[in-house]
Formats: C-alpha cells, sequence, structure tokens
C-alpha cells in the first residue's frame, strides 16, 4: 500500500489523539474543548453588574447597564516533525501502524504542551519566543488579579487568589500548580498531620477541595513565575481544535532546516500539523500565583 504525500488522519483517529491531549494538558483537563472551524470563532460576551429588575403591571420598565464584546477564537498552526529510516516507506501494513501509532502519541504530547504553554505564557514551545498573534492573550498577560508566592504560605497564596475571583463574583472550579507549588502544599502539617496526603509522593487527583485539579511543569515552563492559577476554567477558558489533522511524509531534502539532506542518510521526514485556539473570555474570573509578584 502505497502511501501519500500529505494525507490527513480520519476523525476516529482525530479524536482519539485527542483525548490523549486531554491526559497531558492541564488546561485541557480543567476546562472544555469544542470543535472549532478551521477560520474559527467569535464568543459573544455580555457583562452587567444590574440584577433583574420586577416590574409591576403597568408600571414603567427600568434602564439596565451592560456592555457587549466580542472575543476572537483563532486556530494557530502546532507542528511537530521527526525523521525516520525510509524502510517506514515499504514496510508492510502492521510496521507502518506502529510507526504511526509512536508518531501519533509522540505528537499528541507535545501538541498538548505546546497548547498549555502557549495559553499560559504566549510563546512558541520550541523557540521560547513571544508570538506576535498571542500578544495580550496569554495568562501571563490578561490576568491581572496576581498574588506573590511564598512557598511557606502556599495554602494561604491560593486562598488569597481565590478571595481576589469571589470578590468580583465569579466562579472557581479549577486549579493548576506547578510542581514547586504542589509539593509545598503536600508537605504542609497541622500537628503533623499532612493537610494534602493526595498530593504526596507527586499524586494528581482529579478534585482538590472540590475544584477540578492538576499539575504541570507547563506553568512554570522556562523558569516563568507562575506557581498557581486558579479560577472559572469551565466557562471563563475556551479551546478547540480543528478536526483535520495534516500529516506529511516528505522523502527528500532539509524540511526540517537541519542541514542534513533526508536522501542522503536514507530517511524521511513525518510531519504533523494541527490547527488549535484558544481564548481567555474573561480575565477576572483567574487569578495567579507568581514568584517575585509586585502586588
Amino acid at each position: 500500500m502505497a502511501i501519500q504525500k500529505s494525507t490527513y488522519f480520519p476523525g476516529q483517529v482525530a479524536a482519539e489523539m485527542f483525548d490523549m491531549v486531554a491526559g497531558h494538558s492541564s488546561l485541557a483537563k480543567v476546562s472544555q474543548a469544542k470543535p472549532l472551524p478551521f477560520n474559527g470563532i467569535d464568543v459573544m460576551t455580555f457583562t452587567s453588574s444590574d440584577e433583574a429588575a420586577i416590574v409591576a403591571e403597568g408600571a414603567a420598565k427600568p434602564a439596565h447597564t451592560g456592555s457587549n464584546g466580542v472575543v476572537q477564537i483563532r486556530p494557530l498552526k502546532f507542528e511537530f516533525s521527526q525523521r525516520v529510516n525510509d524502510e517506514f516507506m515499504y514496510a508492510g501494513d502492521e510496521v507502518r501502524l506502529n510507526y504511526m501509532r509512536a508518531f501519533s502519541e509522540a505528537f499528541a504530547k507535545k501538541i498538548a504542551r505546546g497548547l498549555d504553554i502557549a495559553a499560559f505564557h504566549g510563546i512558541d514551545p520550541k523557540s521560547g519566543n513571544a508570538v506576535s498573534a498571542l500578544s495580550g492573550k496569554s495568562f501571563h498577560a490578561a490576568v491581572t488579579n496576581v498574588v506573590n508566592y511564598d512557598q511557606s504560605n502556599i495554602d494561604a497564596n491560593i486562598a488569597s487568589a481565590i478571595g481576589m475571583i469571589t470578590a468580583a463574583d465569579k466562579e472557581v472550579n479549577g486549579i493548576i500548580l506547578a510542581p514547586t507549588a504542589a509539593s509545598a502544599l503536600a508537605a504542609i502539617k497541622t500537628s503533623g498531620v499532612p493537610q494534602f496526603p493526595e498530593l504526596m509522593w507527586g499524586g494528581k487527583p482529579e478534585y482538590i477541595k472540590g475544584l477540578r485539579y492538576d499539575s504541570n511543569g507547563t506553568l512554570s515552563f522556562s523558569n516563568a513565575p507562575e506557581m498557581v492559577a486558579v479560577g472559572d476554567f469551565a466557562n471563563s477558558f475556551r479551546w478547540g481544535y480543528a478536526k483535520d489533522i495534516k500529516l506529511e511524509v516528505i522523502p527528500y531534502g532539509d524540511p526540517d532546516n537541519t542541514g542534513y539532506d533526508l536522501r542522503g542518510y536514507n530517511q524521511v521526514l513525518r510531519r504533523a500539523e494541527a490547527y488549535i485556539g484558544f481564548a481567555i473570555l474573561d480575565a477576572d474570573a483567574f487569578a495567579l500565583v507568581q514568584v517575585g509578584a509586585s502586588v
């Protein structure tokens, strides 16, 4: 069976791959995902501090204040490439299937980390450089509820962060900790009794104190100051992916810019591309605990 130069993963495989993403992305775990059209979507938002009014029969209806807005979610192209021996092109179906299974698992994990890193920090996971299309759209840039991290008082830090959100009458349903912060929380004891035993030895329960929970190094990626992200991940953060995942098998040239021609080393390059978009719908519904935060 010949391999085409460019194809797409079938829909079922794409869904399975993004199921794997959910196991490796904190944001995917604590929030929701919906398929995105290729050109993205516009999410309508409405903000008002007014309450609903009771109007007596025949009475005048009062005016209400409020504002409408639009949050754009535009998919970004995430890419992952891998060189393999060119026997991949001529091997039997079973061998090719094993190759593709390993590649799809690697792709899912890298794309999952990429989603977190881009959304938390607004940077390209590969280079670490800021992405202009994400300017002002990451948690680091958009969230202004910030608490200074104190390792010995991490539980108080988290309580302060949650207080900032609830004071604005926002919901808190998820929390993500950097590994350092998770270890600090696990170490808290009262009269010698651990207060968070479920976090000991690197434990990752689904919930902690009623909040959907995960711990991931993507939050503090590349020595970023973020130690804790908490807030309304279920309603105020949105992410999704375009269903088609492009796969190219490139048999010649130097498509990954390493300086080595594929044919000269009997190699081919497999390249997968996915389009993923995300948006913070309400930055006031989140708070961050950061190292060295000026508050």
